[in-house]
């Protein structure tokens, strides 16, 4: 008997499309993200420092797992994304709530929001500190005076681990994820290769992620903040409920 072996489908950034759309939810999920107490932690970062905010912007909201909460915690919420597919799971997941496709360097709403949140990293993937000022001019841009930004960043340059290897597998009734992912630095880039391999009723596929980010120095996310015109703190701990990452949060409160 021949086995013949099928290549794997390569999703590289900005690649959160097809396959990965449609897995991400199970495979954050079963590895343990509270997506409600995150939502429930920014929030009250957010209600801190501006008590009164009823409307809060999702950068990078993904499959709008996020959205699906703080549509009860605020009047008013809206997400942006850069990927069609990610925007689709979470427009059908939340379909009274305006997901807009856009790029956080450039999007504009034409409106502001009492608070904005980009988690997941999602500044990180900005490839120089040239974007790293016009991401975050942009989103402050975006915000009411006094409003809030809540930004997670990728790891500082002394807490990478070159070589890391993580694994996990995420099992639901009638479907099986596996993921094995190693990090890398290449010219000074973090690349985080990640391969999948998923099992349902429709058969098995496997595919590879690739993703890059930019080692950002603290001074150079907190100088971002304070340029586009926001008094900027870190929070290394920001809540008891946010254990996903360990990176901490930038939160700046825009002046004027």
């Amino acid at each position: 008997m021949t086995t013949v072996e099928q290549p794997a489908e390569r999703v590289d950034y900005g690649g959160y499309y097809g396959p990965l759309s449609q897995w991400y939810d199970m495979v954050y999920i079963g590895r343990g993200k509270d997506f409600t107490s995150e939502a429930k932690d920014v929030a009250a970062i957010i209600r801190a420092r501006r008590p009164d905010a009823t409307s809060l912007l999702d950068v990078g909201c993904g499959t709008g797992e996020h959205l699906l909460r703080w549509r009860t915690m605020f009047a008013l919420v809206e997400g942006v994304d850069i990927s069609p597919d990610m925007r689709a799971v979470a427009q059908a997941k939340v379909p009274d709530v305006r997901i807009h496709l856009g790029d956080m360097r450039d999007f504009d709403l034409g409106r502001t929001f009492d608070g904005i949140c980009s988690l997941f990293s999602t500044i990180g993937y900005m490839t120089s500190t040239a974007e790293l000022d016009a991401a975050i001019a942009n989103l402050a841009r975006h915000l009411t005076p006094g409003g809030v930004l809540v930004a997670e960043p990728w790891w500082f340059p002394e807490q990478f681990l070159d070589g890391y290897i993580g694994h996990d597998v995420v099992v639901r009734e009638g479907a099986t994820v596996a993921r094995v992912v190693r990090t890398t630095m290449v010219d000074g880039t973090a690349h985080l290769e990640a391969h999948y391999a998923a099992a349902d009723a429709d058969g098995i596929r496997s595919f590879v992620h690739v993703q890059r980010f930019t080692l950002f120095e603290y001074t150079d996310y907190r100088d971002a903040f304070v340029r586009a015109g926001c008094d900027v703190e870190y929070l290394r701990d920001p809540g008891a409920n946010m254990t996903s990452t360990g990176r901490g949060l930038f939160v700046g409160v825009k002046r004027g």
